[in-house]
């Protein structure tokens, strides 16, 4: 997978839940052209039709229905690392494996870790 794929995915998912382009576009912070533009591409790049546009509508084809079914978990999977990235505020985590002498432990390691924790 290119990484503009996920790009197009996404923005696929942001217009089948609006059902609107215009919708779509104000939510994301962008044009209607640039995702109809981004909608072409993909299905262009698919070889298969995933919306069914009307002047009034947009609903999602058979193929875009399954599409979302298995687009929607990973995206919400993919929010939920995110956020649990952010969560770390840049604090360090994770296990400090050293090896060292006893004495070098004694005298020197564990007072400066003993201060850290």
């Amino acid at each position: 997978m290119k990484r503009e794929d996920l790009g197009d995915l996404a923005t696929f998912l942001a217009v089948a839940d609006e059902r609107s382009f215009t919708k779509a576009a104000a939510k994301l912070g962008t044009s209607q052209s640039n995702l109809s533009h981004t909608i072409r591409r993909l299905e262009a790049r698919l070889g298969i039709r995933l919306l069914t546009r009307t002047t009034r509508n947009v609903a999602p084809t058979e193929a875009g229905e399954r599409l979302i079914e298995t687009l929607r978990p990973a995206i919400q999977e993919l929010d939920t690392q995110i956020a649990n990235l952010n969560r770390q505020d840049g604090r360090p985590s994770g296990t400090v494996r050293i090896t060292t002498s006893e004495h070098a432990a004694q005298a020197v390691l564990w007072p400066a870790v003993h201060r850290v924790v």
